[in-house]
């Protein structure tokens, strides 16, 4: 029951900045781990990033470690992705998940998802 929107994505210029946010509904997200992913045309789904349930642990995928940051406001049942020094490379549609305890590498192990939200970084 546990229900997740993106928002923010859109276009953005080389270098910019931008600011995608994950919404719950259906549940409180306390005690969920929530992961963001990210899927480009042609390539696996992968974790860009992950942060715990009470938000004391983060953690980055090489390729985005020092330009992103995650955070969460569980008051506001709320995940953000601010997302700094953006690279045509970072081009994907990004996506939220969740999952009741620890951060998780896998796909697989996150069992709610939203739907996505598309972020190109092109001039």
């Amino acid at each position: 029951q546990l229900q997740l929107v993106e928002s923010g994505g859109g276009l953005v210029q080389p270098g910019g900045s931008l600011t995608v946010s994950c919404a719950a509904s259906g549940f409180t997200l306390d005690g969920y781990s929530i992961g963001w992913f990210r899927q480009a045309p042609g390539k696996e789904r992968e974790r860009v990033s992950c942060i715990s349930s009470r938000g004391g642990s983060t953690f980055y995928a090489n390729s985005v470690k020092g330009r992103f940051t995650i955070s969460r406001d569980n008051a506001k049942n709320t995940v953000f992705l601010q997302m700094n020094s953006l690279k045509p490379e970072d081009t994907a549609v990004y996506y939220c998940a969740a999952r009741l305890g620890l951060c998780q590498i896998q796909v697989a192990k996150f069992d709610s998802w939203g739907q996505g939200t598309q972020v190109t970084v092109s001039s």
